[in-house]
């Protein structure tokens, strides 16, 4: 246990962060799996939808260095060319 005041006051403000950033990861993860379904069951609106609000969300995460911009990037890149296989599969 800390036992300066300043070195409690950082744990405790650890604590808040460590908590915020848990719910900002799941949040993305619910995001990505509803995507994913969207994208499963063929509906291209709908997928579309939560395409905005998943990169919407990555970005956040990347600008307040949850995770890195490239990483965002990247996922936002990937489920977009999911997306876009969407009409394709069905044609060919």
């Amino acid at each position: 246990m800390a036992n300066l005041r300043s070195s409690k006051k950082d744990i405790r403000r650890s604590e808040r962060r460590k908590e915020r950033n848990a719910q900002d990861k799941t949040e993305i993860r619910t995001y990505a799996r509803n995507l994913l379904k969207a994208i499963k069951s063929g509906n291209k609106e709908e997928a579309l939808g939560f395409f905005g609000k998943y990169a919407s969300r990555l970005d956040r995460a990347a600008k307040t260095k949850l995770i890195h911009k490239k990483n965002a990037d990247r996922k936002k890149s990937r489920m977009a060319a999911r997306i876009n296989t969407i009409g394709k599969t069905a044609t060919a």
